[in-house]
């Protein structure tokens, strides 16, 4: 059983509403990666639409605990205005949270879309980032545009920024160097590529997305947090969330940063980066085995667009996560 689903158990076991109840829940939100401080908000939230109401009983408080935890999370309306273009999207994150395979699946995304994309390979300093990179850039069947390993990133962006003008691309997405652990060097780095794109392409629209691993937990809201000091962060991308029975760190990282989740990463598959849907996210967190099927093999499986369920091997969810199943 997931965490969450644990946490709505805990409404039909229990027989009243109280502190017990209340710190249980508390608990284990913070055990499912939502939190210290955002747990304290859910909590907060939900005894204040409790005493509203005037909910006595607590299989009635499920359905009061999802709006709690939806209002920690919020997409704007605007949130992809940049897919219309002409645009720029530096994409940030630490070596081996996905950042280069999300930029091509981003890339797939949007070309399906019909929007022309180019790919800029920023990312002059990890052995083998250029190649991987024109690896994914080749499956999105887009261009990508790179120059020689340790080359200056700035340099590489604005050759980039010249062929998207010249190309007339709807989206340029470039792929940095995730050098957390010199913050000073980064903000260097970021800075003059900012520069680079404000005087070669003042009217583009700009956004930056950084990547975090699902499965670190906490970890992944400190990545969130110190890559904010450094770069205006306007969306953030969580990767492996198939690979988590707790899946919180969506719910603590919008809350605590203010900075919405825009796309999630659920397999390795080309087509497995999707937008954010706070509402469906919400609801497949506390999701019972009756929306699973049941294969041969005894394996479960969830049918919507999230799986937290951990007694599945995850190389098992991923080979069947894309499959359709009668």
């Amino acid at each position: 059983m997931g965490i969450f689903r644990k946490i709505a158990a805990f409404f039909t076991g229990a027989e009243i509403i109280d502190d017990d109840l209340y710190d249980e829940i508390e608990e284990n939100l913070v055990m499912a990666d939502v939190g210290v401080n955002t747990a304290g908000k859910i909590i907060a939230s939900l005894k204040q639409k409790v005493k509203e109401k005037k909910i006595y009983k607590p299989e009635d408080c499920k359905n009061l605990l999802m709006d709690s935890i939806r209002e920690q999370m919020n997409v704007p309306d605007d949130a992809y205005d940049f897919e219309k273009g002409p645009s720029v999207v530096l994409m940030i994150g630490v070596n081996g949270v996905g950042k280069t395979s999300s930029v091509g699946k981003l890339a797939a995304s949007l070309k399906n879309n019909g929007k022309k994309v180019l790919i800029c390979a920023a990312d002059t300093f990890r052995a083998a980032a250029i190649d991987q990179l024109g690896e994914w850039a080749k499956r999105a069947g887009v261009d990508m545009i790179s120059q020689n390993e340790g080359s200056d990133p700035a340099a590489v962006v604005f050759d980039a920024l010249n062929a998207a003008k010249a190309r007339k691309a709807d989206v340029l997405l470039v792929d940095t160097a995730g050098r957390l652990q010199n913050k000073k060097n980064l903000m260097d780095e970021l800075n003059k590529i900012d520069r680079v794109i404000s005087r070669e392409f003042p009217e583009a629209k700009r956004e930056t997305l950084v990547v975090l691993d699902g499965t670190t937990g906490q970890n992944a809201l400190v990545q969130a947090r110190e890559f904010n000091e450094v770069a205006p962060v306007s969306g953030i991308i969580i990767t492996k969330l198939e690979g988590t029975a707790k899946g919180g760190i969506a719910i603590a990282v919008q809350s605590e940063l203010s900075v919405p989740v825009k796309y999630i990463g659920l397999g390795e598959k080309i087509d497995s980066l999707k937008k954010f849907d706070p509402d469906e996210y919400v609801k497949s967190l506390f999701e019972n085995k009756k929306s699973c099927k049941i294969y041969k093999n005894g394996m479960f499986f969830s049918t919507s667009h999230f799986c937290f369920c951990p007694c599945i091997p995850l190389a098992v969810l991923r080979r069947f996560m894309y499959q359709s199943h009668e």
